[in-house]
């Protein structure tokens, strides 16, 4: 559901399978490619959704704006120290978990920065998952995008 003047900038959209989604959209400035996603947990298998993941990563032109949103079941951390080119400095919490080790080496193969690491904050606003009991928050909604496509001042010292 949407506008008729939308609708003539999408120029696909389909369901790739339960877990991804791809969008592409054309401009003026550049085509962009949303891939929404929705990331096995630590307990799931996750080579296959990695290698579906990668497949979209593919069909994108070089050209074209990638964005990849999503929960991805990932904590990833604030230490990047040899990932500087996959993420900044101001995640969330410590060390990267077995899922965010995954993901930070996917977004450093494909050349894609985790934004969400880019900009200082206050801790209670980079929470995206709370416990039911309320007593455990974390990030583990990200969104990376092209490297190449930084705009900020801190984004451009990557």
């Amino acid at each position: 559901m949407t506008t008729p003047r939308a609708e003539r900038v999408v120029t696909e959209s389909r369901a790739v399978d339960s877990r991804l989604l791809l969008a592409k959209f054309k401009s003026k400035q550049c085509n962009t490619s949303i891939i929404m996603c929705y990331a096995p947990t630590n307990y799931a298998p996750e080579d296959e959704y990695y290698e579906e993941l990668q497949s979209v990563i593919h069909e994108i032109p070089e050209r074209d704006m990638k964005i990849v949103i999503g929960d991805f079941n990932a904590e990833i951390g604030k230490i990047n120290h040899g990932i500087e080119n996959a993420m900044g400095v101001d995640g969330l919490g410590e060390v990267a978990y077995e899922n965010g080790a995954h993901f930070i080496s996917f977004c450093s193969a494909n050349n894609l920065v985790i934004g969400s690491t880019l900009f200082q904050h206050k801790d209670i606003h980079k929470y995206t998952w709370i416990s039911l009991c309320g007593n455990y928050e974390n990030q583990r909604d990200h969104i990376p995008l092209n490297k190449e496509r930084r705009r900020t001042k801190k984004y451009e010292q990557l």
